[in-house]
């Protein structure tokens, strides 16, 4: 485990002193947590407009325009003739990707990336430096921060399938997710409810499979240029978009559009329904191939990121060599088309390629099986990260199938030690899902997505601090029963100072 210099200092009251500034930059309420706070015994004004400067060898024009809004907005003024210097850098270096150093002296601010993630990190731990300090607050505790993440994989996923949402919600959510350094937005878009993608080799997946959701709604699909828009979008704040498509079983909208996938060659009524596991396509057909192979190269062809995602969960009408053999050829065609697999962890049960990623949510057998093949895996527990699970009885969105997940169950597990003999080693990141039976707007995402997102940033992001001895500059002489009960209480008196901006921004979060 990594030390945390400085860490609990973290964690002191936040409130401003009585007179004069508070020039203690370890007490900010920074989420995720850095990795090394070293604070100073000044302060930077801000009473003067800053003028941003950078290398331009190294850093893009939009790049600086994304992080000078960002600034902006939270209220430093910006000026091309400012009297005082944000510095922005990318230097190189022998550290973890995504790495970066702030320091704030008395002149300047300066943010120091290790590539351009690193950068982006930076500036959005400043602008949560600025967003959390006090309206009447006119200055920055002066410093160095520096932090690197866990985890390589922090991802969200947004259910489009069965409520569809459109690409400025899908843009809003990105900004978000920017916010709390998560790396990968996750797009579930297809299931029996509907497929949401738009594929000119097979035009009725969309005209037909596109056109409901669950509750009957228009529902809706991106045509191929809004998916990239999404993708140039996303990658401008640091983020990779990871198109799924649930295969073989969740495929009604599919069924329902072409006849011939369907085993008796009859097209499937559309479903507005939210049971599961009763669809399939028909894996004895050569023609599903044929179809796959089209319809998952084109998507590979549209796909900047490494990965797309095949589901393969809740196939209820296969025996295991069926869907075995239709795992196994549906991951050679990502892979002739250069492309990565990842699904949910039902897919270990097949012979994956090299380089495979399980998703696991349920069942710990088949993350073993994945780590005995070699392949990596993807930590989503239900009962921890699924964000369409309510928050507690009373809570009128979501489901609880899984349990009740308040904000102290998001936050307190670690992938690491969840399941015998998968290790950190192979374990690339952690990833919240948010399925939509029961959200259909933005508000509603916000409902159930803050302030949980933070707490899952937390837990792919930071270095977990469990009770006592662990905690920087505090012993304790018994081991607690729950291990996450000191550092989340910490977490959540950092999180508090949040909830402010949150509604200056008009975030609908649960309190």
């Amino acid at each position: 485990m990594r030390y945390f210099p400085l860490f609990a200092l973290l964690f002191c009251a936040c409130t401003e002193q009585e007179s004069g500034p508070n020039t203690d930059l370890a007490a900010a309420a920074i989420v995720p947590a850095p990795l090394e706070i070293r604070a100073d015994s000044s302060a930077l004004s801000l009473d003067q407009a800053f003028r941003l400067e950078y290398s331009e060898e190294t850093i893009d024009s939009q790049m600086v325009d994304i992080i000078s809004d960002w600034l902006s907005d939270a209220g430093v003024p910006i000026s091309d003739d400012g009297d005082r210097r944000v510095w922005l850098e990318n230097r190189a270096a022998d550290a973890t990707p995504e790495s970066y150093k702030i320091t704030i002296d008395e002149e300047e601010i300066r943010l120091v990336g290790v590539d351009p993630a690193g950068l982006r990190h930076a500036a959005q731990t400043l602008r949560q430096l600025l967003l959390t300090r006090s309206d009447t607050v006119n200055y920055l505790p002066t410093g160095v921060i520096r932090d690197s993440p866990r985890f390589a994989y922090r991802g969200f996923m947004l259910d489009v399938s069965r409520h569809f949402f459109p690409p400025e919600t899908v843009e809003r959510v990105i900004d978000y997710l920017a916010m709390y350094k998560f790396n990968h937005l996750h797009l579930h878009l297809s299931d029996d409810q509907g497929w949401r993608l738009e594929i000119e080799s097979y035009p009725r997946l969309t005209a037909i499979g596109g056109s409901t959701e669950v509750g009957g709604g228009p529902g809706g699909f991106y045509t191929q240029q809004d998916y990239l828009d999404l993708q140039e979008y996303a990658a401008d704040r640091g983020i990779i978009i990871v198109p799924e498509f649930d295969l073989p079983g969740h495929t009604n909208a599919a069924l329902a559009s072409y006849a011939e996938l369907n085993c008796d060659g009859r097209a499937r009524e559309l479903y507005t329904g939210t049971e599961v596991g009763f669809s399939s396509l028909c894996v004895s057909k050569e023609y599903v191939y044929e179809f796959l192979d089209t319809v998952l190269a084109e998507v590979a062809q549209l796909t900047t990121g490494p990965f797309i995602h095949i589901g393969g969960d809740e196939v209820h009408t296969l025996d295991q060599a069926e869907y075995n053999n239709f795992i196994e050829r549906v991951a050679e065609m990502l892979e002739r088309g250069g492309k990565r697999v990842l699904g949910w962890d039902e897919i270990a049960q097949a012979q994956l390629p090299a380089g495979s990623v399980a998703q696991y949510w349920n069942f710990a057998e088949n993350a073993q099986a994945a780590v005995a093949q070699g392949q990596a895996v993807l930590f989503s527990p239900a009962t921890n990260a699924y964000l369409d699970m309510k928050y507690d009885s009373t809570t009128e969105l979501g489901l609880s199938w899984a349990g009740f997940t308040d904000l102290e169950d998001a936050y307190s597990w670690d992938p690491v030690g969840m399941v015998a003999g998968v290790t950190e080693a192979h374990i690339i990141g952690v990833e919240a899902p948010l399925w939509s039976e029961t959200i259909e707007s933005l508000d509603d995402i916000e409902y159930l997505l803050f302030p949980r997102i933070a707490a899952i940033s937390e837990v792919a992001w930071s270095e977990r601090m469990l009770g006592g001895e662990d905690l920087v500059g505090r012993t304790s002489t018994s081991t607690p029963a729950n291990p996450y009960e000191e550092s989340f209480t910490f977490f959540e008196q950092r999180l508090l100072h949040h909830y402010g901006f949150w509604e200056d921004m008009g975030i609908n979060f649960h309190q």
